[in-house]
């Protein structure tokens, strides 16, 4: 038996991934571009959906407060999704609510001078007024460290092995959005998980006319397929006997979105009345704008993956993280009850469609800002069980976190000291926050309760963000750890040409301003 050879037991490193169909700067044709736009805005309404269901009923709103702050954060998704296209890092990223921004908001929700408002609508008016406040004061941090190019500054103390934890916990981190919630309705979220996996993986070669239909549109088959029937189990009355609970996760009935929706109604800044300002709550709201700016530096890096563009130089990346800043100050002069950062969701759908093309997610932004102010129309699709979102997450998140994964193989992982690295910023990333998550849930407050509600906020949002700890774990150890004799062992050798934009000639086709804006903002 001849030996084995090498070449045959590896892979070399790729700078960009391979077997996309149409990469960033790459467009399908028109018919395609809008059907894959629809694709991802429907994605995107899981979250837009599920954090004003969750926090409008505490503050005292009904159902109409709930789908106008929904149409609100959509129109904004739409808004800061175009923003970031055209001038941020110009990845094909989706903006959208970030739940990073729910520990702050909460804690001003049950802050002793509005919960004694005994008016249900005024406590609610009161309570956005006190959120947007904080929002808007918060936002400044991602506008001062992006515009600033602070951000770029601090990135260069990134390398391959220090970020491997980090966009692999943007995944993995949000494991308790998945399997966790599709069991609360396995009979509806278990058959799109499967069906979403068929058709996307198993017959992804299955052609009509020659175009890979099955593969481009497994979300919108299988979400059709399994919404009906959902609606049929709803309307045979399965659930008609069962825990209000079960019936929230299951029905197609329960959210009372369509009934509560004016046809036409277009947002418009401080729509709930002008904000209020407090110290402390707008302290605290730090903390989360820090968590989004992490959770969007390592979704920007997987995204330029998927999009088979080379990583984002620190340029770049600061030119995004200012916009993404730009977005969550316009989240708060709107009201959104949320901030922004990258939809992971979306990113992941990238691959599964094999398609990271610009101007697909550009459309789907054009879907959100349309179907935002037709209130029937959008509030149709936004009915759809929360379950079902849960069962695709469980794919998509995976995808993502497995391209974090990827960036292993500019590393040497024969190193103790890589897998030291890694393996220990993993594990806390995964950790630490569960201990948080479990702490709060038994004890009705986080592990930190001073007497300062804001510094506990701060703490208790800080450290539920898996990207945010495995961050401070990985960059630490790989700045202080043997870092000067190991730089090769890091990956810096290849992660030095992406270090400033001409570093790669590659970076001014991908990442160059429209309209030759780079005469007046000439990267570095």
């Amino acid at each position: 038996m001849d030996p084995v050879k090498p070449e045959e037991i590896s892979h070399p490193p790729m700078d960009q991934l391979q077997g996309l169909e149409y990469c960033i700067d790459s467009n399908p044709p028109w018919g395609e571009a809008i059907a894959l736009g629809f694709e991802h805005y429907i994605l995107a309404l899981g979250t837009a959906v599920m954090i004003p269901s969750f926090l409008v009923p505490m503050m005292g709103g009904d159902d109409g407060d709930k789908v106008r702050v929904v149409q609100t954060l959509l129109f904004l998704q739409g808004v800061n999704t175009l923003l970031q296209t055209l001038f941020g890092t110009r990845l094909p990223t989706v903006i959208g609510g970030s739940y990073a921004f729910m520990v702050p908001i909460i804690s001003i929700i049950h802050d002793s001078s509005l919960t004694r408002i005994e008016d249900p609508q005024l406590r609610f008016l009161s309570t956005m007024r006190a959120v947007q406040g904080a929002i808007i004061v918060a936002s400044s941090v991602q506008i001062i460290l992006g515009f600033s190019q602070m951000w770029a500054i601090c990135s260069r103390f990134f390398s391959p092995i220090g970020m491997v934890p980090v966009i692999a916990l943007t995944g993995f981190g949000l494991f308790n959005r998945g399997f966790p919630v599709v069991g609360n309705c396995v009979e509806i979220g278990l058959p799109i998980l499967i069906l979403f996996v068929i058709f996307s993986q198993y017959l992804k070669n299955f052609q009509f006319r020659q175009f890979p239909v099955v593969e481009r549109f497994a979300l919108l088959i299988a979400l059709i397929i399994v919404w009906a029937y959902a609606h049929v189990l709803t309307a045979s009355g399965a659930y008609k006997h069962r825990p209000h609970q079960t019936q929230v996760n299951c029905r197609t009935d329960m959210s009372n979105l369509i009934s509560s929706a004016p046809w036409i109604k277009i947002p418009y800044p401080l729509q709930w009345g002008a904000p209020s300002f407090d110290a402390g709550h707008a302290f605290a709201m730090m903390a989360a704008v820090l968590v989004s700016l992490i959770e969007s530096t390592g979704a920007f890096k997987a995204a330029a993956r998927l999009a088979s563009a080379t990583p984002p130089p620190p340029h770049v990346l600061s030119r995004g993280i200012g916009w993404q800043g730009i977005g969550i100050l316009l989240n708060g002069l709107f009201g959104t009850l949320s901030g922004s950062s990258v939809s992971v969701e979306n990113i992941g759908l990238l691959g599964s469609t094999r398609v990271g093309s610009r101007r697909v997610i550009q459309i789907s932004a054009g879907f959100m800002i349309f179907f935002s102010m037709l209130g029937k129309f959008g509030a149709l699709f936004a009915s759809i069980p929360f379950t079902i979102f849960a069962a695709v997450y469980c794919v998509l998140f995976g995808l993502v976190a497995s391209v974090g994964l990827s960036f292993l193989q500019f590393t040497n992982m024969n190193s103790l000291r890589n897998l030291f690295i890694v393996g220990v910023s993993l594990f806390l990333g995964l950790s630490i926050p569960e201990y948080f998550r479990d702490f709060s849930m038994k004890a009705l407050h986080g592990p930190a309760h001073t007497n300062a509600g804001w510094f506990n906020d701060f703490l208790n949002t800080i450290f539920l963000s898996s990207p945010m700890v495995a961050l401070m774990v990985a960059v630490f150890l790989d700045n202080t750890l043997d870092y000067k004799e190991t730089a090769r062992d890091r990956g810096l050798p290849w992660w030095a040409k992406f270090r400033t934009f001409k570093g790669d000639s590659r970076n001014e086709e991908f990442y160059t301003l429209p309209f030759n804006l780079n005469r007046f903002f000439p990267p570095s």
